[in-house]
């Protein structure tokens, strides 16, 4: 079944361009030109992403979003006219998993979708448990992950490089690849950048739990987690 992204955008103009590039990458696409509307259209429909303009005519795209926030962890990418660094930023602390500046083009974001949707596989989900047998619990609506029943301080990124490990265990992540799916704007780190986090990571894990190291280094490739416990 195709997922369903949810575009909410008041410029048809735009929405057309959004829509077609995102249904040609074999979406499902649903198209709302108000804040409120979109907000019935989740209610009743659900999504597996939101496309949301900042600048919307019935209110502010940033309000939605804590709005939404409140009941759903499902991934939003802000559209914007403003080039202000501190909107970009707010629109990440309140919950946003990717920032889109006008113009832009269609396929770019199209791609920004799929990349987003990687990093967040569960969509909507507003809890998940890793696995049965894991003693990992991912709650996606708080952004918190519990390891054997007790929660993580962790970063940002911490929690999305150790989401990303919790989906796939046993699997080999390249530096690279978790640059990708864990930060906005992976050109902008090093691969260094990912040791540091997988490094104070381990440190939290062994406050947990000091006989157990569930991050598995591979050298020359990457990291993975523990598959069987």
């Amino acid at each position: 079944m195709a997922q369903r992204i949810l575009v909410v955008e008041d410029e048809p103009a735009i929405a057309d361009n959004i829509v077609y590039a995102l249904e040609t990458e074999g979406f499902e696409v649903a198209w709302c030109a108000t804040g409120e509307d979109a907000r019935r259209s989740l209610d009743e429909r659900g999504a597996e992403l939101i496309v949301l303009d900042v600048g919307l005519p019935d209110c502010n795209g940033f309000d939605l979003c804590k709005q939404i926030r409140k009941t759903s962890a499902v991934p939003i990418i802000f559209l914007t006219a403003r080039t202000d660094e501190i909107d970009r930023v707010v629109g990440l602390e309140i919950g946003g998993d990717d920032y889109v500046q006008k113009p832009f083009s269609p396929r770019e974001l199209a791609a920004r979708v799929r990349a987003v949707l990687r990093r967040c596989p569960s969509g909507g989900d507003t809890a998940a448990a890793a696995r049965v047998d894991s003693p990992f619990t991912v709650d996606r609506q708080r952004m918190q992950i519990a390891y054997f029943g007790k929660p993580l301080d962790l970063s940002r990124y911490e929690y999305r490089i150790l989401e990303v490990l919790i989906g796939r265990p046993g699997w080999v992540f390249s530096r690279d690849k978790l640059m990708e799916l864990a930060w906005e704007e992976p050109q902008a780190s090093m691969e260094r950048t990912v040791d540091t986090h997988v490094k104070t990571l381990r440190a939290k894990l062994r406050e947990v739990r000091p006989e157990a190291d569930p991050i598995r280094t591979h050298r020359g490739l990457g990291y993975s987690l523990k598959e069987s416990w």
